[in-house]
């Protein structure tokens, strides 16, 4: 049970009506962010002696970081969509048309970072960011993206480069569905939201505290203006940099190439299985059809691994810390971890317990219904997160294409075993050190890999991210699938 409490004050607009509202916030409990809090305490003894406010707005001091901010925005809107719970708000202000978490850990910023990656990979408006990239050009104030600085040289080899791994760290990051910022939540009720951290590094041009409140008195000035809610830029989008980005119009094309090998495979096995006669009772012919419980019984069993993948660590945790030396979290995830080791024996179990003979026709049913399914898992996700199809997709596919018994069963399944989820997240978790510059070793990679899982669980009950429900569910099964067309006998 985590307690707290979140201080917030409202700035009535003397121009209008409260039918709407600008949130400025910032998380209280780091003790090297009491800089923010400073500055929007300022703010708001600045903003109080103006007179062209349209808008009402807020400054939030929320507590615990994004369980404080979750608790808040449920209070405001008077909703329960999580387990938190909250005391009845007191005062209100207007529909909110966009927020901006500021987080500044220095008395001087040499640069402002700007962080879009929201909860369930969403992102917000980009004119939002558009509009605080080119507020801060204009004025002369150093501004990031991924921690990345803008090159001037953006069309020779090495500026594309630079804006690939920028890219890559954003795929990664909004792969992963976790909200790199306390306003990930609010793009859930449909609020344009950013965080802006204050960076202070060895860089030449540093600003004090006067400058970085003109800047951002600046950007609330210009969200004052808005007469409308943002809507006219782009919601899915890719970022190289500050100044360019791709849209959805030219890399879901790629995805759709991508998922086309799925669909030729399937249409492949309907073919040949189309030519297979039917077989008649007691036929163990080895070109006959399969039965409908020879394709069932995987099926089912494979989705009951998924659901005490999904139900049983969690059920099992009070157990494990009374018997073990090991604490919730890392009793959670190591029967996580033994669940799925125990999945891998599905194949031998599965076939015994098929009340006929297999036939070959058999694995290429299971591997129709497998590709289909993996097709349509993909095309639904990324709907929601791209990052996250695409990353199943680039490793998934190619697994299950090529996916198939004896002779190629070693191969196979060597293949399927490094493109599996929990190697495909290792090896993310390594990807995106390296392109932070900030190497680990193969023991710290594992670390890591041991946290993300406690992390996505608790992601899942705490905010509802789909990510761990949606592997465990959903992308595990189907990988079964595929485990046991490689070891069909």
């Amino acid at each position: 049970m985590v307690k707290g409490t979140n201080v917030y004050g409202i700035l009535r607009a003397s121009r209008a009506a409260s039918t709407e509202s600008i949130v400025l916030s910032t998380p209280v409990e780091m003790k090297q962010n009491s800089q923010a809090a400073g500055l929007l305490l300022a703010l708001a003894s600045y903003f109080r002696g103006q007179v062209y406010w349209a808008k009402d707005i807020i400054f939030l001091f929320n507590e615990h970081d994004m369980i404080g901010m979750e608790a808040w925005l449920e209070a405001y809107h008077d909703v329960n969509v999580t387990a938190i719970s909250s005391s009845v708000m007191q005062g209100r202000a207007g529909a909110i048309q966009a927020a901006v978490t500021v987080e500044i850990s220095s008395d001087v910023v040499t640069s402002f970072d700007i962080s879009v990656e929201g909860l369930n990979g969403q992102l917000p408006n980009l004119d939002l960011v558009n509009l605080f990239s080119s507020f801060c050009q204009k004025n002369g104030v150093l501004c990031t993206i991924q921690g990345k600085l803008p090159r001037t040289d953006g069309d020779t080899l090495e500026g594309y480069l630079h804006s690939l791994h920028t890219m890559l760290l954003m795929v990664l990051k909004q792969g992963s569905g976790k909200a790199q910022g306390d306003h990930g939540l609010f793009l859930r009720y449909h609020i344009e939201a950013v965080t802006i951290r204050g960076i202070n590094s060895f860089r030449q041009y540093k600003f004090d505290m006067v400058t970085v409140g003109k800047v951002f008195e600046g950007i609330v000035r210009k969200l004052n203006n808005l007469q409308e809610r943002l809507h006219q830029s782009y919601f899915f989008y890719l970022l190289p940099s500050l100044s360019r980005f791709a849209s959805i119009g030219y890399y879901m094309p790629a995805f759709i190439f991508l998922l086309l090998i799925l669909l030729l495979r399937a249409l492949d096995l309907w073919i040949k299985l189309s030519k297979a006669p039917a077989c008649p009772k007691d036929c163990v012919e080895e070109d006959a059809r399969p039965g409908f419980l020879t394709i069932l019984i995987p099926i089912f069993i494979c989705h009951a691994m998924g659901l005490a993948l999904y139900y049983v660590p969690l059920l099992c945790q009070g157990t494990a810390t009374d018997h073990f030396p090991v604490s919730e979290t890392e009793a959670v995830v190591l029967t996580s971890i033994a669940i799925y080791v125990a999945g891998l024996a599905l194949p031998h179990n599965t076939q015994r317990a098929l009340p006929m003979e297999l036939t070959d026709c058999g694995w290429m049913t299971l591997k129709l219904i497998a590709v289909l399914y993996l097709a349509l898992l993909l095309g639904s996700i990324t709907l929601i997160n791209f990052s996250l199809g695409f990353i199943l997709a680039v490793t998934l596919i190619p697994a299950a294409a090529l996916a198939q018994p004896a002779p190629y069963k070693l191969p196979s399944a060597l293949l399927l075993v490094l493109l599996s989820p929990p190697v495909v997240v290792t090896l993310c978790i390594f990807l995106y050190h390296e392109l932070s510059e900030y190497p680990v070793s193969v023991l710290e990679c594992w670390q890591l890999f041991l946290k993300a899982v406690a992390d996505s669980i608790l992601d899942h009950h705490l905010y509802g991210s789909i990510v761990y429900p949606f592997l465990v569910l959903l992308v595990h099964p189907c990988w079964l699938l595929l485990w046991n067309v490689v070891f069909w006998k």
